[in-house]
């Protein structure tokens, strides 16, 4: 490899975590190798991986000679998706790592236009991208990136990231106890709390090709959404203390949106003499009060009533 060419950044490397994600993790490695800018290594940890055909596929791109990125595979046992990326980055020389779910891809420009944000920004922690998934889902999905408060109502940032290796020393890394979910939300409070004044920046683009599956683990935690969350407030009670006011409006504001889209269905529902769904009737037979949800059933009964 030809270190001085342009199109190699001697200040990037990549980690990709993999478990059981068969020929799912060369299709992450071949995204990197695609890149316009490429890094200077790629780490593989594989985080105990049993499934034969996974451990034959990461053999195999052990022997593979034609990666225009020298490849590192490091194998270790079961310990998480926290465990993985710790081990990975703490392996990492460069100043900018990438860190890469092995189950995802990204889009050739990821790692020139991440990291010329992280360049441009001298107090930016860490940046990422828009995201188009697909599998089940074909959509494309818009973090908004933001400063501590920002983060505190919600998860501002996707998990496959460009971060700064000196802030991750800072912070500690990722919670290995974390196996649950919300780790990547729990990672980014800390490292914006390790840093006084950093942010997080956001590529405007869907640059992260974002794999979606009926079972996947992020759909999983959203079935303990409250669990964790709460977990997320206990640990960064210092933070959610001295941001109550933003949290807080940051949360109402996820529920008022979604209040007014689910009224803007009802009142298309009425408006085309459609039948409405039994849970939307329940809500109009008994409202919630003290949240805006009496003020949505006047407005639909109103319309209704025009009808």
């Amino acid at each position: 490899m030809d270190k001085e060419r342009e199109d190699y950044a001697a200040d990037i490397e990549a980690v990709i975590t993999s478990f059981n994600q068969g020929s799912m993790i060369l299709e992450a490695v071949e995204s990197i190798c695609a890149q316009t800018l490429l890094p200077q290594k790629i780490i593989i940890v594989d985080d105990g991986s049993t499934e034969e055909g996974s451990l034959h596929v990461l053999k195999d791109m052990e022997k593979k000679p034609d990666f225009p990125v020298p490849v590192m595979i490091h194998y270790q046992e079961n310990g998480g998706v926290s465990a993985a990326r710790n081990a990975g980055i703490h392996m990492a020389q460069a100043p900018l790592v990438l860190v890469l779910d092995g189950d995802d891809r990204l889009e050739p420009e990821y790692m020139q236009c991440v990291s010329q944000l992280l360049r441009d920004n001298p107090s930016m922690a860490a940046a990422s991208s828009w995201m188009h998934t697909f599998g089940v889902l074909d959509s494309v999905i818009c973090p908004a990136g933001g400063g501590i408060s920002a983060f505190l109502s919600r998860n501002c940032c996707p998990a496959t990231h460009m971060l700064r290796r000196e802030i991750f020393e800072q912070c500690g890394g990722y919670d290995e106890s974390m196996r649950s979910g919300f780790e990547d939300w729990d990672f980014f409070l800390s490292i914006l709390e390790s840093s006084a004044g950093s942010w997080i920046g956001i590529v405007e683009k869907p640059l992260i090709q974002y794999r979606t599956v009926p079972a996947s683990s992020n759909v999983r935690s959203m079935e303990k959404r409250l669990e964790l969350m709460r977990g997320i407030i206990e640990k960064h009670s210092d933070s959610y203390h001295q941001h109550m006011a933003d949290a807080l409006l940051g949360i109402e504001e996820i529920s008022d949106a979604r209040l007014c889209q689910w009224e803007n269905e009802v009142v298309h529902a009425v408006t085309n003499h459609q039948e409405l769904s039994g849970s939307s009737k329940d809500f109009l037979q008994s409202p919630t009060y003290g949240d805006g949800g009496m003020a949505s059933a006047v407005r639909i009964a109103s319309i209704r009533s025009r009808k």
